[in-house]
């Protein structure tokens, strides 16, 4: 994708997170080693913005503190008065020459690279006004329901707390990323009132006021609904943490690493996996840790940025910080680097 693509992106994080019972926002709980936010910026990379604005509001110094390593620019919601309300006070932030703004959520770590791109693409081949991702889920329960006519064109987005019975069995969810033309996003929110159950102003109105104008509005249904799904609570936090740990041990076997037991095994993306490696159970690579090819790591050891050259053995519950192991260096069980 070209660099030079007219895309801005603007990122909701000014959330509190109320059903994460926690102090801290919500975007700062950490997903397989760091805050959930940083997944969802990582994901953007390859779209090539122009320019990323990210709406804070709880917590706003500790959340720009941590984003701090990503080029972004922070606009404060002082009120939490809606997501609409936070998405049009980004608009004095975004760069004069941008088309297309695309928005999405600060909490959804699993949303991946391919499914943002190919969003945009399907969205700037269309030459709709608007583009809503959508997903199908067994238990909607909690979404907002996606309206659509005879012929499945969207024709609006109803939430949870407003929807009858009949749009509570819709299983097409709205999936809280759209792709938007610039001046309609804008000129549309400030059309949009608080006329609903929770007194905010509603991004999701957009949609059925473009369709009332009749302007194109098309749907990108997401291909792997769990991508797409919030983080909302400590149970799918863990969810979370899970599917990356194992989007991350099928990349390194796929890469020729053998894993006993995958599923109680961490390695952080920063470290990297020589080929032929074998890593038993319950063992954890933090840091920026480096293997060479053909070593072994036997059961629950741990290691932290640590450098090992080819052939070598680490035993078991052994626990090593920044050490460099050389060439054929095995070490007995229980070593430590103290």
């Amino acid at each position: 994708m070209s660099k030079t693509t007219p895309l801005s992106l603007v990122v909701l994080a000014a959330g509190k997170g109320t059903r994460m019972k926690s102090g801290k926002a919500k975007v700062l709980h950490p997903v397989f080693g760091a805050p959930m936010i940083h997944h969802v910026l990582d994901a953007t990379q390859g779209l090539f913005p122009l320019q990323t604005v990210v709406i804070v509001g709880h917590q706003r110094e500790a959340v720009v503190e941590a984003i701090d390593g990503y080029d972004i620019t922070p606009v404060i919601q002082e009120e939490q008065l809606g997501t609409g309300h936070a998405v049009l006070i980004a608009e004095n932030a975004l760069a004069a020459d941008v088309d297309t703004v695309m928005i999405l959520c600060g909490d959804t770590p699993l949303i991946q690279p391919d499914t943002l791109e190919e969003m945009y693409h399907n969205h700037t081949q269309s030459m709709a006004v608007l583009t809503v991702m959508t997903t199908l889920l067994d238990n909607p329960t909690n979404y907002g329901r996606i309206l659509s006519d005879p012929q499945n064109r969207v024709t609006g987005i109803v939430e949870e707390k407003d929807a009858d019975s009949e749009q509570k069995k819709i299983c097409e969810i709205n999936a809280g990323i759209y792709c938007v033309q610039r001046d309609f996003l804008f000129k549309t929110l400030k059309q949009v009132g608080t006329d609903n159950s929770q007194g905010e102003v509603y991004l999701t109105d957009i949609v059925g006021i473009a369709v009332r104008q009749g302007l194109a509005v098309e749907k990108y249904i997401a291909p792997r609904s769990g991508d797409v799904l919030g983080v909302n609570s400590r149970i799918e936090l863990a969810q979370a943490d899970s599917v990356l740990q194992l989007r991350r041990n099928e990349a390194l076997m796929a890469s020729g690493v053998t894993l006993q037991l995958p599923e109680t095994i961490t390695i952080s993306t920063e470290s990297t996996v020589g080929r032929d490696c074998l890593i038993e159970k319950c063992v954890t690579i933090t840091g920026k840790s480096q293997l060479g090819n053909e070593c072994l790591i036997r059961q629950g050891a741990v290691l932290k940025n640590c450098r090992l050259g080819n052939n070598v053995v680490v035993g078991a519950y052994s626990v090593l910080a920044d050490m460099t192991l050389e060439d054929n260096t095995t070490l007995p069980p229980f070593s430590t680097s103290g």
